[in-house]
């Protein structure tokens, strides 16, 4: 199911060209200007181990990933839009997901580490998110209100690095009815495409009420169908293990990172 049988990066994953696709990012998500370039300086992280960082060279690194614990990430749904098929489109495996929408950046960091290895990295694991854009819209599928079948936005896989971590350039998501803020992902470890984890990342209230304050997102407003984690039907029983540590202001966009613990 996965691209790439090699179980190596795609070309589009090249430090050259997630360089790009960084400027591109700092340039386009909703034209918040010069604000934006606050963001670069959260892009570097430190790598001393791996080859290449995530984000090329220039970029002041970061401390591994402080969020999550080493625990297995508790499974949930995969939910009603996770348009599997696209997994076989070679544009999927990819650093920047926005296409160009409007929203307030997000860099969204996930570690992967072995629950049964001393809590070791998962290195080159393929991981693959979703989740709705700042109107509550998933791409590849008709909702009501629009029609987004044959669009790929707010989707992307990349490969995990030797710290085992992969990072994406997005918006922060929106919100739809019936559930609390959230991201989709899944895990695949082998060449023959088996899930090994299915699971959703949870953000903090105060940050999703800051977001969803501003000007991108005052239209759609304030989610008024589910008020609190307890009232939500997937994190109802608990989010501890995975509600992400996010860093950052409306202004100049967010980092969410969580550490999530899978076992192999």
């Amino acid at each position: 199911m996965i691209l790439l049988p090699n179980g190596r990066r795609s070309e589009a994953s090249s430090t050259t060209d997630i360089a790009l696709d960084r400027r591109r990012f700092l340039t386009r998500l909703g034209g918040l200007g010069s604000g934006l370039l606050l963001l670069g300086s959260r892009f570097g992280r430190a790598q001393s181990s791996c080859d290449s960082s995530l984000f090329g060279d220039g970029f002041e690194g970061l401390a591994a990933a402080p969020a999550g614990t080493c625990v297995l990430i508790p499974s949930e749904t995969q939910g009603p839009y996770p348009l599997l098929s696209v997994l076989s489109n070679p544009g999927i495996v990819r650093q920047d997901i926005t296409e160009g929408r409007p929203g307030v950046p997000l860099v969204q960091i996930i570690r992967l580490v072995d629950i049964n290895n001393g809590c070791a990295p998962i290195e080159n694991a393929a991981v693959y998110i979703w989740h709705c854009d700042k109107d509550g819209y998933y791409s590849g599928y008709s909702q009501p209100g629009g029609n987004f079948t044959g669009q790929i936005f707010c989707r992307g896989v990349q490969y995990s690095d030797c710290n085992g971590e992969v990072a994406f350039l997005t918006m922060y998501p929106g919100w739809y009815s019936g559930r609390i803020t959230h991201l989709h992902f899944q895990i695949y470890l082998n060449l023959a495409g088996t899930v090994t984890a299915t699971s959703q990342l949870a953000y903090p209230p105060a940050i999703t009420t800051a977001v969803y304050n501003s000007p991108l997102y005052v239209a759609h407003g304030q989610n008024t169908s589910v008020s609190s984690f307890a009232n939500d039907n997937v994190f109802s029983d608990g989010v501890d293990n995975q509600l992400c540590v996010v860093s950052g202001d409306v202004d100049s966009g967010y980092t969410a990172e969580l550490t999530v613990g899978v076992a192999l």
